[in-house]
């Protein structure tokens, strides 16, 4: 039997400390502190709710980052 594979450590750092950032900076700051996947989704998209580690999700509106939240 293989073994269970083990999630990629995520970066310690908090999703709420990009609500309010400027998109574009928001997501090249989550880059450099080693999010390897980063989704900008605007407002009331629909998304499937699988859980994925080491993905930050933004949702945009007017530019800037409203809500963030892994997986």
């Amino acid at each position: 039997m293989a073994p269970i594979p083990t999630p990629p450590a995520e970066p310690q750092d908090s999703p709420d400390g990009y609500v309010g950032l400027d998109a574009a900076h928001a997501e090249r700051l989550a880059r450099q502190r080693g999010w390897p996947t980063v989704r900008s989704l605007p407002p009331g998209a629909i998304i499937t709710m699988e859980y994925r580690a080491g993905r930050l999700n933004f949702e945009v509106r007017d530019g800037r980052v409203a809500r963030a939240w892994k997986g």
